[in-house]
């Protein structure tokens, strides 16, 4: 028998048609009855605390009725979004014509080539390619429109080059997963792959030797755990380099800038460790840069007689920059402090060149770039004219380089290139990102609000809407959020949010703890015993665009996925009075059996994030904060969540059993609507119009739910 029912009204989809010329919005009795989700209860007790958990056995893979439910979910959605099949198409179009088909990145100079992608008229997916020289011909090393032939889902997931030029690794799979990939090896002369592949790949790095590659694979939980040496063309078997046995740390490789060392990097989410190997010596052993230390998170460069350490600990949340000589560092004593600690800024990342070391800094929520003259220690900023922008590092990876590259953009600006060039303090625009029929960025407003926490702290939100938009409490709005891991939430440019904001929208970040946008103590209280800040973080922002009437709870939707999906699933249950619509994407939702449940991926590594349920005093404060955990019965408001099958990061039963509960403990006639890719994972559909298509059936939603006409 099947584990869910099926109403027999559903055979009526086709015929749901809702008149679009009045402004009210329909609810679950203007449509078929939903599927119903059995329930078949499991007991589940903790600490004296007693939980049924009702559809738990949605997590069984195995079970045919799990993907004739999904797929019921799938036919009951299409229902309900059938009257809106215009609006999606009006939306993608909009959205894919905001692309330039046919464009090119600029190309980029290492060792002796300079490597760029580029994308064609119609094709879903990029190709990379190389020259010579800017004005030669060009070598398309990977297209990867041929090589997603046939399948449903593609993830190209990187290449590497050989040091003699000669041989590509790249990663890929056909699932749509983030978490493993197969590595294969690609002869640039013939353009054909080698005969082999090597699985369960993670990441990996090019000796020197152009014959020995390190490579990282996964266990059975996913977590990055051994790094192999691998020699091409040979028999001799793959040699386990390292294994990392502690289930809080994962395991990656890397190569120095300089090219001269190959980098083992052992990290949990609070402390790290560095084994370091020449890179021309690949059959050599690793040593230990320095020895793990609970709180204490490191990251070296090599120099060409020095070391640099970005170093972290719980006196420096921000880090601080040390320089030591390469025969030496093993004594702390020999560290010199080049940057010190600042508790203002905070040090996001380093980039060291022959002549210069750049920081890319975060300071009151802003991102700045700081340039070190390593000769004298002189510095130079990047300064940047509006009040809410994004820099990001873009590739730069030749060690001998006076130019850094980085990309800048806004709410309202294209995300543009530029070349610093650090000798003489002058920046170069390179390109701009192209908007196919213009895009005036003067035609909307930028803002940015802080609004006040509960506990006193000001939360920066970031707003952009049309210029001509009247704050009287009635436009729509959209607010989005994340804020963990200590993520950034930038405010940088999406041209597809223009669908919405063309039509009246409001569209706001709002930057909650859990983040690090406002430095690493704004990560630390956000996490752990702290972590519901970030849930009253967001339901502040919330209510200052109401009260200062931007929108109003009728106009007002909310978006996040993964660990953002939490965050709106735990608002959801505190504050539904103050949302019209949840669009939860990939949603962590079921977090106290998931923490407890070792067996699946990411959970012991993230016991650092939210805390051991195992202890009691963590089990506690998740379960009551768990979104799935906390459903009760009262009103709601419109819910779609989205999953995909091959999810690893946030299983597909954890948006699925939150859907069932919900609807089985509802108050109300909103909508709640559960979305799942069959054939991808935790980023949703792999080409680049496929994807548009899945943003604009959440558009498409929200337009609906809001009343939007």
């Amino acid at each position: 028998m099947l584990r869910f029912l099926v109403p027999a009204m559903l055979i009526l989809m086709s015929a749901c048609k809702l008149d679009r010329s009045t402004i009210r919005v329909s609810g679950q009795s203007d449509f078929p009855p939903p599927p119903v989700a059995t329930i078949v209860p499991d007991t589940l007790q903790d600490f004296g605390e007693i939980r049924i958990d009702n559809y738990f056995w949605l997590k069984d893979r195995s079970n045919p009725d799990v993907m004739a439910y999904l797929k019921a979910e799938n036919a009951y959605c299409d229902t309900v979004m059938s009257h809106t099949k215009e609006l999606q198409e009006i939306l993608y179009t909009e959205m894919r014509g905001r692309i330039k088909e046919d464009d090119q990145s600029v190309p980029v100079l290492n060792n002796g080539y300079y490597y760029y992608n580029r994308t064609e008229k119609d094709k879903q997916y990029p190709l990379y390619c190389r020259k010579k020289d800017l004005s030669g011909p060009e070598e398309v090393i990977f297209d990867v429109n041929r090589m997603a032939e046939g399948s449903q889902a593609y993830l190209f997931a990187g290449y590497g080059i050989s040091t003699d030029n000669q041989l590509a690794a790249y990663l890929f799979n056909t699932t749509g997963s983030f978490a493993e990939f197969t590595l294969k090896f690609r002869n640039l002369k013939t353009g054909e792959d080698l005969s082999y592949e090597i699985t369960k790949v993670q990441d990996f790095a090019w000796a020197n030797d152009s014959k020995t590659l390190f490579y990282v694979v996964a266990n059975e939980t996913l977590r990055p755990y051994r790094v192999y040496r691998h020699q091409l063309n040979t028999k001799v078997p793959d040699k386990l380099i390292y294994e990392e046995k502690d289930e809080l740390f994962n395991v990656s490789v890397d190569k120095s800038k300089n090219k001269a060392f190959i980098y083992i990097g052992s990290g949990s989410f609070t402390t790290t460790e560095y084994r370091y190997l020449p890179a021309g010596d690949p059959m050599g052993e690793f040593k230990v840069f320095r020895p793990r230390c609970q709180d204490v998170e490191y990251f070296i460069q090599h120099h060409t007689d020095k070391v640099y350490i970005k170093y972290k600990n719980l006196q420096n949340l921000n880090s601080k920059i040390y320089e030591a000589p390469v025969t030496g560092f093993a004594d702390s004593l020999l560290w010199k402090e080049v940057i010190p600690h600042d508790p203002a800024v905070k040090i996001q990342d380093m980039d060291v060149f022959e002549k210069y070391m750049t920081l890319y800094v975060r300071k009151n929520g802003l991102d700045a770039i700081t340039v070190v003259d390593l000769a004298n220690g002189e510095k130079q900023s990047i300064d940047f004219p509006e009040p809410v922008y994004v820099v990001y590092p873009m590739n730069t990876p030749e060690f001998t380089a006076v130019k850094c590259r980085y990309n800048y953009s806004s709410l309202n600006r294209p995300n543009t290139v530029y070349d610093f060039d650090m000798t003489s303090g002058t920046s170069e625009k390179l390109k701009e990102q192209e908007i196919p029929g213009g895009f005036n960025a003067g035609d909307y407003t930028v803002e940015r609000l802080w609004a006040p926490a509960a506990d006193g702290e000001k939360v920066p939100m970031a707003l952009v809407y049309k210029k001509d938009l009247v704050k009287n409490g009635k436009n729509p709005a959209l607010l989005y959020g994340y804020g963990s891991y200590g993520y950034n939430t930038d405010a940088d440019f999406r041209s597809s949010v223009f669908s919405l904001v063309d039509r009246g929208f409001i569209f706001a970040i709002a930057q909650v703890r859990g983040g690090s946008e406002m430095g690493e103590q704004w990560y630390e209280d956000g996490k752990l015993m702290k972590k519901k800040n970030t849930f009253n973080d967001f339901i502040a922002c919330a209510e200052m665009l109401i009260a200062q009437k931007y929108t109003s709870p009728s106009k007002l939707g909310i978006n996040g996925g993964s660990a953002g999906g939490l965050l709106v699933g735990a608002v959801a249950n505190m504050r539904p009075d103050l949302f019209q619509a949840v669009v939860a994407d990939v949603p962590f939702v079921d977090v106290i059996n998931t923490m407890q449940d070792e067996s699946l991926p990411l959970t012991t590594q993230e016991y650092e994030q939210w805390g051991n349920p195992a202890e009691e005093e963590a089990f506690r404060y998740i379960l009551s904060y768990s979104p799935y955990d906390n459903v009760t019965a009262k009103a709601y408001p419109n819910i779609l969540a989205t999953t995909g099958w091959n999810d690893s990061q946030v299983m597909y039963h954890e948006p699925a059993k939150w859907v069932a509960k919900l609807r089985a403990l509802k108050t109300d006639n909103n909508i709640v609507l559960l979305k799942t890719n069959l054939e991808s994972g935790h980023g949703g559909a792999t080409g680049r119009f496929d994807y548009l298509k899945d943003v604009a059936f959440r558009y498409a939603f929200l337009i609906d739910r809001l009343g939007v006409e």
